[in-house]
């Protein structure tokens, strides 16, 4: 924004803002409405922010465009999984939003870009700028865009592998995590099954989990910390998180065709 010239007027408090704190900043230079989804942060407690329909309200009575910057795309509904509060790219689109701003990798599950959706003549000014030429991406991003875009389209969702983890269901991931302890031969490795959850992630619903069963790895002859260096250092890596002294491994993302790698390692990593 500094870099195009514009001037960013904030309006309300961190964890406090009302309509009227954006209607009371407007002046005869005001060109834009901007919320931006808090996407990876959560404020909560004594927290108040306007809702969209009075920002749209707000943007239709002062004839001033709204954008709305999400961070992460969402076209699928999280709610099906239990996830609430991530707004999605098509209802804020069909409640009136001008322009809505997103990544094309995080939640959309695409390739890393960024992503205008929005009114037709708003956009197209934004595609008349020289920078844009300059910035725009790839073939090959295009194409991978193009291939998820149409996955959605199909409702192909385990075409999508972030949806397809987030689809997984707890008793799913347990009969795999089980699959693998069974076949850990190794008596000085402990391996058990236990209840635990997924982040889903830091750049979307930063604060949703999803219950998951994971693996607790423990051993005699090594801390946890040094087990979980051990799985980061093979080829392939197996990447871990420690907690309470033991190596936690979630198989939620892990393609199934891995388990038996997952496997080997868990096996080895004692010797190692």
């Amino acid at each position: 924004m500094s870099k195009s010239n514009a001037v960013l007027r904030e309006v309300g408090s961190t964890n406090r803002t009302r309509i009227s704190d954006y209607e009371n900043a407007i002046n005869g230079k005001t060109k834009l409405l901007l919320r931006v989804h808090r996407s990876n942060f959560e404020i909560s407690g004594f927290t108040e922010q306007p809702s969209l329909a009075e920002l749209i309200d707000l943007s239709r009575r002062r004839s001033i465009p709204l954008l709305e910057d999400l961070g992460s795309g969402m076209f699928f509904d999280l709610s099906s999984v239990g996830v609430g509060g991530e707004p999605g790219v098509l209802a804020s689109l069909r409640a009136g939003v001008d322009v809505v701003t997103y990544s094309g990798d995080k939640l959309l599950g695409g390739p890393q870009a960024g992503l205008l959706s929005g009114r037709s003549d708003l956009i197209a000014r934004m595609r008349s700028n020289p920078l844009f030429r300059a910035l725009r991406v790839d073939k090959l991003t295009y194409a991978a865009l193009e291939a998820t875009l149409l996955a959605y389209l199909k409702q192909d969702f385990d075409a999508i592998p972030i949806l397809r983890m987030i689809r997984l269901s707890k008793d799913e991931i347990g009969k795999r995590g089980q699959a693998i302890r069974e076949k850990i031969q190794s008596p000085e490795l402990m391996v058990e099954c236990v209840d635990g959850a997924s982040a889903i992630g830091g750049g979307a619903a930063p604060s949703a989990t999803l219950p998951s069963r994971l693996l607790a790895v423990s051993s005699s002859r090594a801390t946890a910390s040094e087990l979980a260096s051990r799985l980061l250092a093979r080829v392939p890596p197996v990447l871990a998180r420690v907690e309470q002294g033991k190596v936690l491994l979630d198989l939620r993302t892990v393609f199934p065709e891995q388990d038996e790698a997952v496997g080997i390692a868990l096996q080895q990593i004692v010797s190692d």
